[in-house]
């Protein structure tokens, strides 16, 4: 039986979200959430039934249509209308995980009970997420600003027994599953429909997902970086401590030490140099690296705050006895992080590419393209190519998405934060920084073999004969898409006991 991982109002952190996906916990609503739920919703039907006056989105119509009163006896229709006209992604299928995630995500935004859903439909998407009931859900359709509309309509449709999901391996109508679990279409009361559809969850789920990889790969940067650094025969100064308290940025210090513990006991670090500089992309690894880590922790700040805050519209607090109307659906927050992001890891590509091409130039008393009898080898001539054109791919993905806006919605919508796309190209630039890195590997581990006998540290040479496990020395010319592929693997198999 699976560890069970219960909704609260406490603060939940991306690495809790991680223990909770990595460790396949199930998750149950708390007492205080089914109070908070309940409470909630009990409060917005006391007040329907004595309510004359139009509430936005409970009793109207949405977006421009707000000045249109819906009678009681339709407010149920006007939900279930929302949800399915509104069901109108199109595009590439979200991944499955980051589904799942969104289906965590909107039971978190909805159990603090802001957002008056009834019990049981929160309790159905509990259902969903245990079961691996996954809703078909698609990456183009959200603007990102009156929430993530059409993704999480589409998150949304299975509650009504509509739309399709994922189950046991096959995609299929989500009547069907239904009706296999012995589970009712779910009736939407007042609100529903809005507070499903209104919400930051597809753009939450994309830039937590992101981010929980990107941990992993700028821990590998900094050690494929230091292998680069012992291949290329560089030097040890420049991470020195003393020149990174005189600028402390604090990536920039944690980048600089974190290469003196790589590196410690190295006899290549060690031995004398004929150089007196290295090129920036290896001098200038702390201050690059450095920053993107900065700019990542900025974009944790930002996360941290979305997945514990309410994003619906209108928002209901019962203690001061008001339904207000706003904005908190608006994506600007997480737009100009998921851009950050972007540009971000998009450099540490770049500068992992620069030391590949260095690498690879004959420089350093290093082979041309680093294989012997070059000429009749190509080498590693190619797989630079390979990550040049990632990496322009990356730069034109970091153009910021944030800076676009297309009103929407008859001029009702005149503003919009463009954050899903923002969010889906991040995950390319991130799934994109991962194969540079993967290219620099094979680079890195093929130069430091030209110094021997000298050995690099233990560390370091425990990473390189797990690797060569995986991907032998390359000796003449062989079909190098497989050694990448390999390359990828590894990285994302490699044991990490601390990233810190």
């Amino acid at each position: 039986m699976n560890p069970t991982h219960y909704i609260t109002s406490d603060v939940i952190s991306i690495e809790e979200i991680n223990q909770i996906v990595y460790e396949g916990k199930e998750i149950a609503l708390s007492e205080e959430a089914k109070l908070n739920i309940e409470k909630c919703r009990a409060y917005l039907d006391a007040k329907m039934l004595k309510n004359e006056t139009p509430i936005y989105g409970i009793n109207t119509g949405f977006g421009s249509l707000y000045n249109v009163t819906i009678s009681n006896e339709n407010l149920t229709k006007l939900q279930e209308n929302l949800v399915m006209s509104h069901a109108c992604g199109t595009g590439d299928e979200v991944p499955q995980e980051i589904v799942k995630l969104m289906l965590l995500l909107k039971i978190q935004s909805l159990s603090y009970g802001n957002s008056g859903v009834q019990l049981v439909t929160v309790e159905r998407l509990v259902d969903f997420y245990n079961n691996d009931v996954l809703p078909v859900v698609y990456t183009q359709g959200s603007l990102g600003a009156s929430g993530d509309l059409a993704p999480l309509a589409h998150l949304s449709l299975p509650l009504l027994g509509e739309g399709e999901v994922y189950y046991e391996g096959f995609r299929q109508p989500a009547q069907k599953v239904l009706d296999k679990m012995g589970w009712k279409p779910i009736v939407l009361q007042s609100k529903e429909g809005l507070a499903l559809l209104n919400g930051t969850q597809f753009m939450s789920a994309y830039g937590v997902y992101s981010l929980l990889k990107v941990s992993r790969l700028t821990y590998m940067a900094d050690v494929i970086g230091a292998i680069s650094l012992e291949g290329f025969d560089g030097r040890i100064e420049p991470f020195n401590e003393l020149i990174h308290l005189v600028r402390p940025h604090k990536g920039q210090i944690n980048t600089a030490k974190r290469f003196q513990e790589l590196l410690e006991g190295s006899q290549i670090i060690a031995q004398p140099k004929k150089h007196v500089q290295d090129p920036y992309s290896f001098r200038c690894i702390p201050q690059v690296h450095g920053a993107s880590k900065d700019a990542i922790d900025y974009a944790k700040k930002v996360f941290r705050t979305e997945i514990n805050s309410v994003t619906d519209n209108p928002n209901i607090f019962i203690e001061s006895d008001m339904i207000i109307s706003g904005g908190n659906f608006h994506g600007q927050p997480l737009a100009l992080a998921l851009d950050f992001l972007g540009i971000a890891v998009a450099e540490l590509g770049s500068i992992s590419e620069r030391r590949t091409y260095q690498l690879i130039s004959g420089l350093r008393e290093l082979p041309a393209f680093l294989v012997s009898n070059p000429g009749l080898n190509s080498g590693f001539m190619i797989p630079q190519y390979t990550a040049a054109s990632i990496v322009s791919q990356n730069k034109q993905l970091a153009t910021p998405a944030s800076i676009d806006s297309i009103v929407s919605s008859n001029g009702q919508e005149d503003h919009v934060s463009m954050g899903a796309n923002a969010a889906t190209k991040a995950l390319k630039i991130v799934e994109n920084l991962e194969r540079i890195l993967a290219i620099e590997l094979m680079n890195a581990s093929q130069a430091i073999e030209f110094r021997r006998p000298l050995k690099s540290s233990d560390f370091i040479e425990m990473f390189l004969k797990a690797y060569r496990e995986e991907v032998p020395l390359v000796t003449e010319d062989r079909i190098l898409h497989y050694d990448i592929e390999k390359s990828i693997a590894f990285l994302n198999s490699f044991q990490i006991d601390d990233m810190e």
